[in-house]
């Protein structure tokens, strides 16, 4: 991997309807993504079971659920979900953006 990301050069990736994303850099350590979401568009509660993860939004606003707490995140705010930590959101606006940090690498982002 290059190591420098492009945004105009690096296409966006469908992930789910409504969800797109784009890999920023990545190490075997760490990976960092952009994820974009249409408005309504629902990132399914789930957990890690190896992966920490900070979601940093962007821009727009995501109503979040972590570890069974809501809160309406805008641009600026985050959440931290630890590996086994049940986390979901729900975009409130159209093209609200997160940056996504998982610690170790996601290997099936990069795959």
């Amino acid at each position: 991997m290059s190591p420098y990301f492009i945004d105009k050069d690096t296409p966006w990736t469908p992930v789910e309807p409504g969800i797109t994303r784009k890999i920023v850099g990545h190490t075997p350590e760490l990976l960092a993504a952009v994820v974009k979401f249409e408005q309504g568009a629902i990132g399914s509660p789930h957990h890690h079971e190896v992966h920490d993860q900070i979601a940093y939004v962007l821009a727009g606003a995501f109503e979040c659920e972590v570890n069974g707490e809501k809160r309406v995140l805008r641009a600026g705010d985050a959440f931290v979900a630890a590996k086994h930590v049940r986390h979901g959101v729900v975009a409130l606006e159209p093209g609200s953006l997160l940056l996504d940090l998982f610690s170790p690498r996601r290997d099936d982002f990069v795959a």
